[in-house]
């Protein structure tokens, strides 16, 4: 089934609705080298698409070009880079005594794959008219969703994959759907059997569960903090709800076929404020370093 599941990577569509931090030369230590005088320290990589977190006093506030995040009592916090970003930033970090520290980062700019999809069901291509109020409902559903804030941190226990199955989507590449060429992707794909589970992949409260959506089917958002959100398209069964609050490896769902797909698979998507971050960058994060 693996097999074939492979030799159909190219025909799995999904939906298009919806190390170092501080540069040891600029006088900033990485994690790795945190002394006692250090203020705080950082986990993640200036590229595109990455995920930043930090740790420093609480309170502070970190920004990262026009972003910034706010320490929480534990001290963490979240910044990200999207897709297409500028070929340098500037991080900086204000402490509560007002103690400011900054430094300026080129960002690793990327490369991006097109793949060409064919099959796609043509009505979630090109919607007709007469779905279209729907989608625009669906929009304002997911949008506000976006904006939860949940105050735990979940996301400061690292990340697991959540679910099994054949890689047939990566993070930013260019879509053509049936010829028609649709906006990068922003997720990872697993391809795998419809029925297979799909696991929370850290800690985080439900902020979005609906069971068919037109673009998506079945999908869920979790809140993993200050705005640092997984989604989960293409769902054949979704097992949560809204307020709930689960643990990372919890079911939540499972794989299915519904919205923009040509195939049963998971699409896994991770977004922090307005910006997407590529999900394989963050499983490769150890907050635990920054304890």
């Amino acid at each position: 089934m693996i097999e074939l599941l492979a030799a159909l990577a190219l025909q799995i569509a999904s939906a298009d609705p919806i190390a170092e931090v501080i540069n040891a030369d600029a006088g900033f230590p990485m994690a790795s080298e945190a002394t006692e005088q250090s203020r705080f320290s950082c986990i993640g990589d200036y590229i595109e698409g990455a995920a930043i977190i930090c740790r420093a006093e609480p309170g502070s506030v970190a920004s990262l070009g026009d972003q910034s995040a706010t320490a929480d009592e534990e001290g963490w916090l979240v910044l990200g880079l999207n897709r297409d970003s500028e070929t340098e930033m500037e991080f900086s970090i204000r402490f509560p005594d007002g103690v400011v520290q900054s430094s300026t980062h080129e960002i690793t700019q990327r490369e991006y794959n097109i793949q060409r999809i064919e099959g796609v069901p043509p009505q979630t291509v090109n919607p007709p008219e007469e779905v279209w109020a729907l989608i625009r409902e669906q929009s304002r559903m997911k949008a506000a969703a976006y904006t939860s804030r949940w105050d735990g941190n979940g996301f400061a226990e690292g990340f697991i994959q959540p679910a099994e199955g054949v890689i047939t989507g990566v993070y930013g590449s260019q879509r053509f759907y049936n010829g028609e060429p649709r906006r990068p992707h922003y997720g990872l794909d697993f391809a795998n059997e419809a029925g297979t589970p799909v696991y929370a992949p850290a800690s985080g409260v439900v902020v979005l569960a609906h069971a068919d959506m037109y673009y998506e089917g079945g999908l869920i958002f979790i809140d993993h903090g200050q705005g640092f959100t997984s989604a989960f398209l293409h769902l054949g069964s979704v097992d949560v709800e809204v307020g709930d609050i689960v643990a990372q490896g919890d079911q939540i769902g499972e794989i299915g076929a519904g919205g923009r797909a040509t195939g049963a698979h998971l699409d896994w998507r991770i977004k922090w404020r307005n910006r997407y971050i590529d999900p394989a960058l963050v499983l490769e994060l150890d907050p635990a370093s920054l304890r």
